[in-house]
């Protein structure tokens, strides 16, 4: 059981490795498939949001743990569209911030959502994040080489919060509860980081 525990525990601290990396890193010279890619993995406050969007999938169960996922997947690539097209989104920033504190607080207290609150709520914060990795794609980038990119890389951070939420599951009912509540604050407190501009 230890074990199980130190494997959640040890998941969760490996997302905080990103954080060494800027929010929105520079174009340079990459372009297409691999910034695409790269670009959800290389900000705190995309990574801790597709993970809880995969931990909150696998809390509600059922069809939430195919369709949320997708929704959001879907919906980014809608944002992302409307950031290659240069519309304006206000508080772009401010919505990703949010999508990682309301996230983490609903993982935290496991939050029972209605499956249609719950990709609503998803499909919005996928809007922002899309249009982020829209607005901020190189100019001499292939667009859907980009799209695939950013929308693989979600998708494989979604599967992450899907095992993660499976591990902690595994352990028993007490330690579950206490790893899915310090991984939900954790996300929740590094939003709020995010959100008054200190991480």
């Amino acid at each position: 059981m230890k074990s199980v525990l130190k494997s959640g525990l040890l998941a969760l601290a490996s997302l905080a490795l990103p954080a060494v990396a800027s929010a929105h890193p520079a174009v340079g010279d990459a372009a297409g498939f691999s910034h695409g890619f790269a670009h959800p993995m290389s900000g705190l406050d995309h990574v801790l949001a597709m993970v809880m969007v995969g931990v909150v999938a696998f809390q509600l169960g059922g069809r939430a743990i195919a369709l949320l996922p997708v929704t959001f997947v879907l919906m980014m690539a809608s944002g992302g569209a409307l950031g290659v097209a240069g519309v304006a989104l206000p508080y772009v920033e401010t919505g990703i911030a949010l999508s990682v504190v309301v996230l983490g607080i609903m993982v935290a207290i496991n939050v029972r959502a209605p499956l249609a609150a719950a990709l609503a709520m998803a499909g919005l914060f996928a809007v922002f994040h899309g249009h982020a990795h829209g607005a901020e794609m190189p100019e001499d980038a292939a667009g859907a080489a980009y799209a695939a990119g950013f929308m693989i890389a979600t998708g494989l951070l979604h599967g992450a919060g899907l095992a993660l939420g499976y591990v902690i599951g595994r352990a028993g009912e007490r330690q579950a509860v206490f790893v899915t509540r310090a991984a939900g604050g954790v996300a929740s407190l590094s939003g709020l980081g995010i959100l008054a501009g200190l991480i």
